[in-house]
Formats: C-alpha cells, structure tokens, sequence
C-alpha cells in the first residue's frame, strides 16, 4: 500500500486531519453509512462492512503511523469508524438508539475503561492503533444491547 492511500484510508479521507475533535467527527460520519447499510442488507451486512474495513484499516493505519513516525497518531480515525460500527451492530436503525451507541462509544472510546485502556497502553502498531475501539465499540454494542433487553421487558414481554 502506498503512503497516499494509506493517509486516505486513515484518515477516512481527510476527516482525521479536521480540526477539533477528529475522532469524534469520524464516529459521527460512520452513522449514516452503518444506517443505510443496515436498513438495505441488514446486520449481517453491517458485519461483513466492518470486517473488511478493519482488515484495510488495520494495514493503512499501521503503514500511516511508520510513516510519520508516531505509533498512534491523533489523525488516523479509521478507528473511530470501525469502533462505532461494532456497537451498531446490535441497535435498530432509530434515532434514539444511534445517538446512544455514538455516546456510548465516544465515552467508552475517550476514558478507555479496562480491556480498552490495556489495549491502547499494551497492543502496538496497527493492531494498537485499531483494537482499542474496537473493544470500546463491543463494550458500547453491550451497553446497547442490554438496554435493548431492558427496554424489552419493561414493555410487558
């Protein structure tokens, strides 16, 4: 891969080089994409996007990282997008679930609680740069989920 494509696939094509919050921006612009995938394919789908895009994630972002030198650069964002697929994964297409799955993700993403701290502190490389959000992406798809059962059996099921 090439230093051009790989600042593009990691960047998530300019987004991570916008300024303030590059991160915060990227996880809000995977939502219409997760929605329409999901609303045409279905979850499964979404699964099979993401998979993908963190295999290419997961090259570009490390070959962006040797390239400036910085073992997690700030601007690489694709991340941030694969992360907050993950905790779309379990939530309807709705408004309201959405908006909880990106703050959800956002907390888990920015505080980096447990497995997600040990991860960013210990995993180096692409593998580093990636696996952080992918585990605040599964602990916010949790949170969704139980929310979703919670919600569930309240409503008399």
């Amino acid at each position: 891969m090439n230093d051009t494509k790989a600042r593009m696939i990691a960047t998530v094509f300019g987004i991570g080089e916008a300024k303030p919050a590059p991160g915060t921006l990227a996880s809000f612009a995977a939502l219409p994409v997760a929605a329409f995938v999901t609303a045409t394919g279905g979850h499964a789908a979404l699964m099979i996007l993401t998979a993908a895009v963190f295999g290419i994630g997961l090259s570009a972002a490390g070959h962006h990282a040797r390239t400036l030198g910085v073992s997690d650069p700030g601007e690489i964002v694709i991340d941030e997008v694969i992360g907050q697929w993950i905790a779309l994964l379990v939530a309807p297409v709705d408004p309201y679930a959405y908006a909880v799955a990106f703050v959800m993700f956002r907390v888990f993403d920015i505080y980096k609680p447990g497995p997600v701290g040990w991860a960013d502190r210990e995993v180096k490389g692409g593998m580093g740069i990636m696996l952080d959000d992918v585990l605040a992406g599964a602990m916010a798809g949790m949170v969704i989920f139980a929310l979703g059962l919670f919600s569930y059996h309240f409503q008399g099921h």
